[in-house]
């Protein structure tokens, strides 16, 4: 099925990426997941090549390119292993928030470093009491003179232990009613006094993806590292979530996809009972349907991405796709595990490293039941 929006430049850009990732990731990435990180030369080539952030406008030494690059640049980071997320989450998740609400001087003063791989960001939503349920957030930022006093935690925050600044939601007004119009968004740097990072996160999978907490002790920041409007805060983050989950369909497709090509390929290579297992009637039908269920979702995210490039508003789709690709995907892991056999629990084979990386994109950017009630809600239950 031809994919509408993407256009000659951008599948010359995919076999350029590609082949960087084939030298420059590929060889590295067992490395990368024992030491639960991704390291910052890997980033800073990146930045070289033109790979990090390439929608920010030319002015701040980005590329000006739309959606469709993004698009290419999840499914290829993904085709090499999940954990690199974190890229795409500095990319489309964490810049556009600059982008959009950031004035010139904040725009000036981090877009660049962004770009060429020097800042790396992260993204500070989630606390140890509070998850998908944002308005019950209870980091606060109180105002001081021309200072905000920042306290509080947050917890499972991707690029967290590597991040050199972090875009906070905090509550400026805790007796705002209701609680969500309290909430601003604020961007600390590293090395800010009170600042302090804990210790990456023990996870089940995703482990090059540097994962850790943040603690604010009094953190002071100025007045200008407010991000857009105080008291905008949750209305910024209603307006970008679209995209997020998007981009989580996006990159949970993508992982299926290299499950099933991955399980393809064994199959026609493993013998049992004197002929491939990729003969038997059970191993085509299960084929069969992961290839069929695949192509249902690639039309449906498609879809989405085009409507998403055009400006329309598709949350309630987009959180239909978040769920239903996500599930999907989990179910893949586990049948493509199965067709591997005793195998397929072998780290040594990349199913296994896939099936347990797999499992978290239900959770986070809003869990599966979460997007579940959105799209009861918003078809009027």
């Amino acid at each position: 099925m031809k994919r509408t929006f993407l256009t000659e430049e951008h599948e010359i850009f995919r076999q350029s990426l590609r082949k960087f990732l084939e030298k420059e990731a590929v060889p590295y990435y067992e490395e990368w997941e024992k030491n639960k990180e991704v390291p910052r030369a890997f980033w800073m080539r990146l930045g070289e090549q033109g790979y990090l952030c390439p929608q920010v406008d030319e002015k701040y030494g980005g590329l000006g390119t739309d959606f469709g690059y993004a698009v290419v640049l999840n499914e290829e980071m993904e085709r090499v292993g999940t954990s690199l997320i974190g890229i795409g989450l500095h990319n489309d998740i964490v810049i556009p928030y600059i982008e959009s609400y950031g004035t010139e001087e904040q725009k000036k003063r981090w877009l660049p470093g962004a770009i060429s791989g020097e800042i790396i960001t992260a993204i500070g939503m989630t606390e140890p009491g509070a998850g998908s349920d944002l308005a019950g957030i209870q980091t606060t930022a109180v105002r001081d003179g021309d200072d905000y006093i920042i306290n509080g935690e947050k917890t499972f925050i991707t690029n967290g232990y590597t991040a050199d600044l972090v875009v906070i939601v905090a509550k400026t007004n805790p007796k705002a009613n209701p609680p969500h119009r309290g909430i601003s968004l604020f961007v600390v740097e590293a090395g800010t006094p009170g600042f302090k990072k804990g210790k990456k996160l023990a996870k089940l999978g995703q482990h090059a993806n540097d994962t850790s907490e943040l603690i604010f002790e009094d953190v002071r920041v100025p007045k200008t590292n407010l991000l857009g409007k105080e008291g905008m805060g949750f209305y910024y983050l209603m307006e970008k979530l679209q995209q997020e989950r998007l981009m989580v369909a996006i990159q949970g497709l993508a992982a299926a996809e290299r499950m099933l090509e991955l399980t393809i390929d064994y199959v026609k290579q493993r013998k049992a009972f004197g002929t491939t297992i990729s003969q038997f009637q059970n191993t085509q039908f299960k084929i069969a349907e992961m290839a069929t269920e695949l192509e249902v979702g690639r039309a449906f995210v498609d879809r989405l991405i085009i409507d998403h490039m055009a400006g329309n508003t598709v949350v309630t789709e987009v959180s239909m796709a978040k769920w239903w690709i996500t599930d999907l995907a989990k179910k893949v892991a586990g049948e493509c595990l199965q067709l591997h056999g005793g195998y397929g629990y072998m780290e040594e084979y990349e199913i296994a490293r896939r099936f347990r990386d797999i499992t978290v994109t239900s959770i986070y950017a809003g869990s599966n039941e979460i997007m579940k009630q959105i799209i009861a809600k918003n078809i009027g239950m």
